[in-house]
């Protein structure tokens, strides 16, 4: 397959990547940077591998079963308790996941662009969820995957010209691939993680590979979507936390990501503030978009409701999930706060989801000859038992006992 016809395929997964480079991501991964230098760089390594593990699986589930994992989490369980409970956990976890995620995406969305306009962030918060209400609106898949991916495009190059003009060491660069935990870096290492491997991208992920590919005779183009898709995603990020370990002392802390564009100024030039403030803001709009739409497919899934993007039930799970993050804006709030807790909350619910996607990947009545071999279960379970000890350590040290 040719490079040309490897970047054709790429679609559902760079809508997988739009969503979880959001202003979570930015936020995270500059506190990262500044307060800890490049020393949490190896994290990403990990989170970019488990990330695809996860999707691929979600991705595969898709195109088989022709069900979105909503739907076959709620097909898969037998006794009706069983069933409800599980419904409610994964609703809860991704209403709650996409709620929280929303609110961030808007705020450091319009963080961005008021950087650049010097017009109040509540005004763009605003303007940014009518776009992309109307946007999803349409109803149609391909305007909003190429409007996401051209985005991301945008977001990309922002980004790494801001790491450019801020000048990084590399051997520093290179150190920071080590492995290692410093003092007081367990918060931010599971926030890291838990900005990359996000638990309603794997209902995202399941649904969307159905609106841009037939079956299973697309998993090769499916695969190579999401093997590019992440891995961009995940230099994206890297990138970010390189240039706010290169701009301030270790240690650091930042309280806006608005103001750490304006930070940037004094040391880089006024183009690494306008290129930063662009990658915040195509984060925050392709995720303020991304969120309604995994939420609505997850939702709409899990209950047996109708999840053709124009029924009127999917339009009002998005909906509500996008107001909630714009009244969020007109009430006020800190996003760094806001989208840190967020990311820290998805670490500690994404082992439901995760365990919910491996059951279903080993069910022989609905993959066939496609459910999972040993290996996958295998990295499943790894990645899995790695996301629940981060999520139990954090918990624990949240309470004191660590």
């Amino acid at each position: 397959m040719s490079i040309i016809q490897r970047l054709k395929a790429v679609g559902p997964g760079a809508m997988v990547a739009a969503a979880f480079i959001g202003p979570g991501t930015v936020t995270t991964a500059s506190v990262t940077g500044a307060e800890f230098g490049y020393a949490l760089l190896w994290t990403m390594v990990f989170s970019i591998g488990a990330t695809i593990v996860l999707q691929e699986m979600s991705a595969r589930l898709g195109l088989v079963s022709g069900e979105g994992l909503g739907e076959a989490l709620r097909e898969r369980f037998d006794n009706q308790i069983v069933e409800y409970v599980s419904i409610f956990l994964v609703v809860g976890a991704i209403g709650i996941g996409t709620a929280a995620y929303e609110t961030g995406n808007i705020l450091g969305g319009a963080a961005g662009l008021a950087t650049i306009t010097g017009i109040d962030s509540t005004v763009w918060g605003v303007v940014m969820g009518l776009v992309a209400g109307l946007l999803l609106y349409t109803g149609r898949y391909k305007l909003i995957e190429r409007a996401l991916v051209g985005l991301v495009a945008v977001m990309a190059l922002s980004f790494v010209a801001s790491a450019i003009l801020i000048g990084p060491d590399p051997g520093a660069i290179a150190m920071g691939f080590v492995p290692g935990i410093p003092s007081g870096s367990l918060y931010l290492i599971t926030g890291l993680i838990g900005t990359t491997i996000v638990g309603y991208n794997l209902f995202l992920h399941a649904s969307n590979v159905q609106e841009r590919w037939s079956g299973p005779e697309d998993i090769g183009h499916s695969r190579i979507d999401t093997v590019l898709s992440i891995i961009a995603g995940g230099v994206i990020t890297i990138t970010i936390m390189v240039t706010a370990a290169a701009a301030f002392e270790p240690g650091t802390q930042i309280s806006d990501i608005g103001r750490m564009a304006e930070q940037l100024r004094p040391i880089a030039g006024p183009y690494a503030e306008l290129f930063f403030s662009i990658g915040i803001f195509a984060a925050g709009f392709t995720s303020a978009t991304t969120a309604p739409l995994a939420g609505a497919w997850a939702t709409t899934g899990a209950l047996g409701w109708d999840s053709d993007m124009q029924s009127t039930q999917f339009r009002a799970v998005w909906g509500t999930i996008l107001g909630v993050g714009v009244l969020s804006v007109l009430l006020g709030g800190s996003p760094v706060q806001i989208i840190v807790f967020a990311q820290v909350v998805n670490g500690i619910l994404l082992p439901i989801v995760a365990i919910f996607l491996i059951y279903a990947m080993n069910q022989r009545d609905l993959l066939g000859e496609y459910t999972n071999g040993s290996v996958a279960n295998a990295l499943g379970a790894i990645v899995t038992l790695i996301v629940v000890w981060l999520g139990v350590r954090t918990l624990l040290s949240v309470a004191g006992v660590l």
